[in-house]
């Protein structure tokens, strides 16, 4: 008895074909997916010396979006020429993806004006008179000024070598305003536990003192009494100007982070450096 095998055969045939089909409509969706999502794809250009004008024409043709986020002054790059960029140059982006840079002011031309003593109003004006702009404000609960007085600010007057065009300012509050920011005050050369006490008087809080190694300086040495006239005629030894300064002592803050005049927001902590 024979067993006929044809239409067994011709399924498996079938199944074949009809995998094979499934299999180029899977690679075809495939391969047209790839070039959909990679069609939308640029590699971001170097935009660093540019000016905004180049940069901005050279993103637009690649479907990029150029935003000038901040403004600095520099002595090495002309004005209105880019500084920096992100997404760095190299990176693959989609379409429309937004590059952020920032533009230079060129070298510092403006002095940075006292508004110390002026009213928060006043002190924006007079700023602007010189091509600067307030920056960040902080109120301080104060009552040896009116409210609304600047008491502080951050580039300090007639400040060199800024970097931004923008002038921090700590306003007098009323006393019964809670402070929202403190401007950092000078610690350093002062015994450690005195730093942190006037730190906690404000609230501003503070880290565990890094303790570092001090460089010690030589004593100058002192010429003996015989060496120095006691004449009546003979002019007093006068002292040299540039004489070594004396070793700085065991645990005394010799840096601070914030520095001097810099914004602390509240909640924010202080390190102190102390000598060894």
């Amino acid at each position: 008895m024979k067993i006929k095998l044809q239409p067994i055969q011709n399924f498996f045939q079938g199944a074949s074909i009809l995998l094979g089909l499934v299999l180029v409509a899977l690679l075809s969706a495939v391969t047209t997916m790839h070039f959909a999502i990679h069609g939308r794809e640029v590699r971001v250009p170097v935009l660093k010396d540019m000016t905004v004008a180049e940069a901005r024409s050279q993103t637009a043709g690649l479907g990029l979006d150029l935003e000038v986020d901040n403004r600095y002054y520099s002595a090495d790059v002309a004005a209105g020429h880019i500084l920096s960029q992100s997404p760095i140059p190299g990176s693959v982006v989609r379409r429309e993806w937004r590059v952020r840079v920032s533009e230079s002011l060129g070298p510092q031309k403006v002095e940075v004006p006292s508004v110390l003593g002026n009213e928060e109003r006043m002190a924006s004006l007079n700023l602007r008179r010189v091509g600067l702009e307030s920056g960040a404000t902080a109120q301080l609960p104060y009552s040896g000024a009116a409210p609304g007085t600047v008491l502080a600010q951050d580039p300090p007057p007639k400040a060199q070598g800024i970097e931004r065009p923008s002038v921090n300012l700590l306003i007098a509050a009323s006393d019964d305003t809670v402070a929202d920011g403190f401007v950092m005050p000078d610690l350093t050369g002062l015994p450690v536990l005195t730093a942190q006490g006037i730190l906690s008087r404000v609230g501003i809080k503070y880290n565990i003192p890094n303790f570092v190694d001090v460089p010690g300086q030589p004593i100058p040495s002192v010429p003996p009494v015989s060496a120095i006239s006691t004449s009546a005629s003979a002019p007093a030894p006068v002292a040299p100007a540039n004489l070594p300064k004396p070793p700085v002592q065991p645990g005394v803050v010799v840096s601070q982070q914030p520095p001097v005049g810099y914004r602390i927001e509240v909640g924010s902590s202080v390190t102190l450096n102390v000598a060894k």
